[in-house]
């Protein structure tokens, strides 16, 4: 029957003959509106099947989402049922239609222009899917619209001016699209309007005095475009705004100083990162319901006006302006009994903290005053505020003594005080915050032991005491905390006693500052297994003694300062071997010849003046030449040199000819892999690869990258044995460099966590042309790309978004893969092309590390001069993953393949590519969530992760792992342990 009326409406007449001569309640309409739903349904993937009850089983106002009147459809409500696929222009068939809700789905491609015959429509919710082109055209056809929502999608061209034409229309909803050019003016002709949200949107020039005509509007969101200009000032008179937000624009201008009598519904007002200036008007207290203030990165001046009139704030933010005032204002907060975040940093406030303080809200968890001009002391009741998780009085003249009931504080997790005046002891009930994970009081006058009851802060991540009065031992409980992963900062103080051996313990620590105090004994040989450090300070002390050769372990060391101590012995030949960029021995008794390689080579980057009984090195160095055996060693040296590329030369001959009479006896079959490093399971020859991938078909491509392509095979149909095969283009330059550097970086290496190589293929085809191929395990569900940006065709039908657990695992599973490469083996790898569509996972969802084409191997006994030419310059990858300082021709790092993991997890958790259009200029993936941090990421996350599952402190977390891994300045990334350690930690404190 379905058939047969689907070939009856293709038909002209008979159309004509139903839809002229039978009135609209007839079975013709209802057969229409189901026909349609089922074309509807045809056009979609529905992997969580929740469009199961769409057959003609069941009548079809009975399906899920449908409602409907007098057996008609009116309206079709499926939001958040991982839909995928196009909508379907049969849509425009659904004459009666009143609300369509299609939020936060997948759907994908143009509007339908047919949805333009739905006169009767009121509702259109399309918001969170990936819909692009242009609105469609004649809209305003639609008269009876109250909502147009299409926020977060791929939406592009200009706002049309027809929307004025919609005199019912109530929501505009377009935020986070590609829309250009300028808010037209004629929106101000819609005076129905209640809401207006064009954030994020691409616009530009200024905002249209014409909006100042909507009296009836309540929300009005212009954030993160590039208005000029300055605010309508009729705007500040439309009495009905509760929300008002212009941030991230540049935006000039003072507040109208009646804003808030004019405004008297404001509930937030966020004009964040413009250039106002001006004062903060008086009337601002009389906005009695307002919740948020952020005037943030502005420049406003003169003093903050009362605000005790303001008894639902939640939100206060003034930082970075140029606000001059006491802080006697905090008492007029004491009655806002709402108060969570306040932040004042960085003005030119003065006076000093007012007893009141310890009278905050009890919800308040931010505390912000750094860089101002605040003096006097704590007040000693601020313990009181229990619930504080973030204190910082940095850059102050703050002086007298650290309250002891700060200790009470025992959810803070970063207390803050550097740079000001502290004296007095370090109270030992400081051990009892537990939770504390940065503790900054470096710079101060404090003195007396360092207290080991910091040994309980079992969550501390850095610990910086550095450039106060501390004397005495410095504790074994400190040094046993393994959890110190940025620094242990100690420096500058009065400490004496030796280094204690539990030093160890700190295997995850980037960076040790135990410089200019008094400490003596040998350097502990337990040191070497701090395998994470990439910076040791322990200049000007007492130290005696050799440099301990088990130092050599610490292959990621990047500076080293033992300059000024008494050590002596050798300078030993392992520091040629690290990666330095500064070694400093210099005032030292050190003796013997000086190396000339690695670090010692460069002129630059290497301290020895004041060591008498040193010679040789570099000429740049200008030490003595070594006399007796050493001559004779720069004579076997320099023989050594003459004969070895003479041996290298003869030996190339010889293993050519023997290659060329092998490959004239060889047919069709690969050689063994073992030639080239890999240990393979299996032996295939060309032949076995063409019959596995059907003659290399087009059907059996998975993937395609510069140097080939990759086809799926099926070696064995009845054990189905499947793997991935990847054939190089060898016409393509540097294919063959790519194939060899796989088979260097696989050929000796097994992890869970890495594409595993099952055998190498190097023969020729039955063309009599060079063949190569590597031959992996076949993961089944493709890239990591593919599952976050919506390749709908290669996910398969049971494709679900990653859940924030799913997207934990894998990136704990790429961390660790990285974690092996670079210090799990016997050499060094280095991937130099991370990226998602290099991550590959499996049945279980299991990540694993591929394409090694552009891989280093960079061994851990070989001479500098080799490890030159396995980093090299010219460095290639992907656009948006590689670092910037490859750009600057340096030779690859560890620390760049971080950077290209801090690019992947942001990109995981923001489902924004780093080659996203928001991103250009100054701006990166980078610069826009640590903008973000911690306060706005609802802005920037994945809008389809379903954060009601996890507390956001654990995506806030996350997201400073990426920010860290990707900072421009290599020194300063979170070494890959460090991150493996964090990961596992968020994800098992997600799963309790």
């Amino acid at each position: 029957m379905a058939n047969l009326m689907t070939f009856l409406l293709s038909l002209p007449l008979f159309y004509f003959f139903l839809t002229t001569f039978l009135p609209p309640t007839t079975c013709f309409n209802n057969q229409t509106d189901q026909l349609s739903l089922l074309a509807i349904k045809s056009s979609l993937q529905d992997p969580q099947g929740a469009l199961s009850s769409w057959n003609q089983t069941l009548p079809f106002c009975s399906w899920t989402g449908i409602q409907c009147r007098d057996n008609r459809v009116v309206a079709i409500t499926l939001p958040s049922l991982g839909l995928i696929g196009n909508l379907s222009p049969h849509i425009g068939n659904l004459s009666l239609l009143t609300n369509i809700t299609l939020n936060t789905n997948f759907l994908h491609g143009p509007i339908p222009p047919q949805i333009t015959r739905l006169t009767k429509l009121r509702f259109l919710e399309f918001s969170n899917n990936s819909f692009t082109g242009e609105l469609p055209k004649n809209l305003s056809q639609c008269l009876n619209l109250v909502q147009l929502a299409f926020s977060r999608n791929l939406i592009s061209g200009t706002i049309p001016n027809e929307l004025s034409f919609l005199p019912k229309l109530e929501a505009i909803s377009f935020s986070r699209n590609r829309f250009s050019g300028l808010i037209p003016s004629s929106i101000g002709n819609i005076t129905t309007l209640q809401r207006l949200s064009l954030g994020a949107c691409l616009l530009a020039g200024e905002i249209p005095e014409s909006l100042s005509r909507l009296h009836r509007l309540s929300f009005l969101q212009l954030s993160e475009n590039s208005f000029t200009g300055s605010i309508p000032h009729g705007l500040f008179n439309l009495t009905n705004i509760y929300y008002f937000d212009v941030s991230y624009n540049k935006l000039h201008g003072v507040i109208p100083s009646t804003i808030g009598v004019t405004l008297p519904n404001l509930n937030s007002l966020l004009l964040k990162r413009n250039h106002f200036s001006g004062p903060i008007p008086n009337s601002i207290s009389n906005a009695s319901l307002i919740e948020w203030i952020i005037l943030s990165s502005n420049s406003f001046t003169g003093p903050i006006p009362n605000l005790e009139r303001l008894a639902l704030i939640q939100c206060f933010f003034l930082d970075t302006n140029l606000i001059e005032d006491d802080m006697s204002f905090i008492s007029s907060l004491t009655n806002s009994t709402n108060l969570e975040w306040f932040d004042v940093s960085e003005n030119m406030l003065s006076g000093s903290l007012p007893e009141s303080l310890a009278n905050l809200s009890i919800h308040i968890t931010v505390f912000d005053i750094q860089k101002n001009q605040i003096q006097g002391s704590i007040p000693v009741d601020i313990g009181n505020l229990d619930n504080l998780q973030m204190v910082d009085m940095s850059y102050n003249l703050l002086d007298g003594l650290i309250p002891m009931s700060m200790s009470k504080l025992s959810n803070l997790q970063n207390l803050h005080m550097r740079r000001n005046r502290f004296s007095g002891e370090l109270p030992s009930m400081f051990g009892n915050m537990t939770v504390l994970s940065r503790f900054q009081l470096d710079g101060n006058e404090l003195s007396g032991n360092v207290p080991s009851s910091l040994g309980n802060c079992t969550n501390l991540l850095e610990l910086d005491l550095s450039e106060n009065k501390f004397t005495g031992l410095i504790p074994r409980e400190i040094m046993r905390l393994s959890s110190l992963s940025i620094v242990l900062n100690l420096s500058h103080n009065a400490l004496e006693g030796s280094i204690p051996s539990e030093v160890g313990s700190l295997r995850n620590l980037a960076a040790l500052d135990l410089s200019s105090n008094r400490l003596s004994g040998v350097i502990p040989t337990s040191l070497n297994s701090c395998v994470s450090l990439q910076r040791i300070y322990l200049d000007k002390n007492l130290l005696h003694g050799e440099i301990p050769e088990g130092m050599s372990t610490l292959t990621g060391l990047q500076e080293l300062d033992l300059s000024r101590n008494n050590l002596s012995g050798s300078i030993p030949s392992f520091l040629g071997s690290l990666k330095l960029q500064k070694l400093n021995l210099s005032f030292n008794r050190l003796r013997g010849e000086i190396p000339k390689r690695g670090v010692f080579a460069n002129r630059s980057s290497i301290f020895l003046d004041g060591n008498q009984d040193l010679c040789g090195g570099i000429e740049e160095l200008m030490f003595p030449p070594c006399k007796g055996v050493e001559s004779s060693k720069e004579k076997l040296s320099t023989l050594w040199k003459i004969l070895v590329p003479i041996l290298v030369v003869g030996g190339l001959c010889i293993v050519i000819l023997v290659f060329i009479k092998y490959k004239k006896l060889e047919e069709n079959a690969c050689p063994s892999a073992d030639t080239i490093g890999v240990q393979p399971f299996m032996r295939f020859s060309y032949a076995d690869l063409l019959k596995a991938t059907n003659g290399f078909s087009e059907s059996n491509v998975v993937g395609f990258g510069r140097f080939g392509s990759v086809y799926k095979a099926v070696l064995d149909d009845e054990k189905d044995i499947v793997v991935a095969v990847k054939v190089l283009n060898l016409e393509v330059r540097g294919a063959l460099k790519t194939f060899m550097a796989e088979c260097r970086a696989l050929g000796g290496i097994r992890h869970r966590n890495l594409v595993k190589l099952v055998s190498v293929c190097d023969s020729v085809d039955f063309k009599g042309n060079d063949f190569k191929a590597l031959v992996y395990e076949f993961k089944v569900n493709g890239s990591l790309d593919k599952w976050l940006h919506n390749n709908e065709k290669e996910r398969g039908e049971d494709f679900k978004s990653l859940s924030i657990i799913q997207r934990l695992n894998i990136a704990l599973d790429i961390a660790q893969g990285i974690e092996y490469l670079h210090f799990g083996s016997g050499s060094s790898i280095i991937h130099g092309d991370l990226k998602p569509n290099n991550i590959l996972l499996d049945h279980d969802m299991v990540a694993c590390v591929g394409d090694f084409g552009l891989a280093k191997v960079v061994s851990n006994i070989l001479p500098s001069s080799c490890e030159s030419n396995t980093s090299s310059i010219g460095i290639k990858g992907t656009v948006g993953y590689v670092p910037p300082e490859y750009g600057s021709f340096g030779s690859i790092s560890m620390l760049g393949d971080v950077y290209s993991f801090g690019v992947i997890l942001l990109e995981m958790f923001t489902n924004k590519r780093p080659t996203n259009d928001l991103f250009g200029g100054e701006v990166n993936i980078h610069r826009y969530v640590n903008s973000a941090l911690p306060h706005g990421i609802m802005e920037i996350i994945d809008p389809e992760l379903d954060t009601r599952a996890l507390k956001m402190e654990f995506i806030v977390r996350v997201l400073k792992i990426g920010v860290s891994c990707s900072k421009e300045n290599p020194r300063d990334r979170m070494p890959i342990n460090l991150v493996v350690s964090e990961l596992a930690g968020i994800l098992a404190q997600c799963m309790n």
